[in-house]
């Protein structure tokens, strides 16, 4: 397996996420700049956090826009993973490939501390190597992580089990405790904690390995079985 890490201007993590895939899970990976519009020889997709364009207008909201962005969603249509990870999930909100957006945190500060979730759906490609509410352990590095959606469009992601991560203690006022969603088709997911930064137990977590690990096997079983 390939992964294209997206690098947008002020993209600050796709280092950690590179680190994540190349160095600890020993496998493909590029950073790609964002004028790079050929994503074609990639089976997944990244998109990192940091702060694309300085947060202009909206956190993602321009970065969205991107000619990087019209490749993104078409290898989204046909199935290939992608992860949005931070600011990363809100350019899938801010493109449309994911439904809702990211506000400021109720507190209207930044927060960077280790979270605990609950994963919701293990029945994603990224979810499958843990258990249906195991809790987990991620860090949190965000000003603008608070998720909502109206009524209609939450009981939608309750309907199709599209939540995929909650929060414990919920630390940003998000609708329904949610950290993470995927898309309808469930190829898709953004999530505001950061896995790639938990990948190492000296760094206080490797929950996020498993997410790494789900991810490569589903495509593996994938690959195998298409060939």
């Amino acid at each position: 397996m390939k992964f294209a890490v997206i690098v947008f201007p002020g993209s600050n993590c796709d280092r950690d996420m590179y680190h994540a895939i190349k160095d600890v899970m020993k496998t493909e990976a590029d950073l790609v700049w964002y004028e790079n519009s050929n994503l074609e020889n990639y089976d997944g997709i990244l998109l990192p956090g940091g702060f694309s364009y300085g947060d202009y207008l909206r956190s993602g909201a321009v970065a969205a826009t991107s000619e990087v962005m019209k490749q993104v969603k078409e290898h989204a249509s046909k199935g290939k993973p992608v992860l949005g990870v931070c600011n990363g999930f809100q350019v899938l909100t801010e493109a449309g490939l994911l439904p809702g957006a990211l506000m400021r945190n109720k507190n209207l500060s930044f927060m960077c501390h280790q979270e605990p979730l609950v994963v919701m759906n293990n029945k994603t490609p990224f979810t499958t190597g843990y258990e249906q509410k195991e809790v987990i352990h991620l860090p949190i590095a965000h000003g603008e992580g608070n998720y909502f959606c109206d009524e209609a469009t939450l009981q939608e992601l309750k309907n199709n089990d599209q939540i995929v991560f909650t929060y414990k203690s919920n630390p940003n006022g998000s609708i329904d405790n949610i950290a993470g969603i995927v898309n309808k088709e469930g190829n898709v997911l953004g999530m505001m904690p950061h896995p790639e930064r938990a990948v190492e137990a000296l760094l206080g977590s490797n929950d996020g390995m498993k997410l790494f690990q789900s991810m490569i096997k589903n495509w593996r079983e994938s690959y195998v079985t298409n060939a």
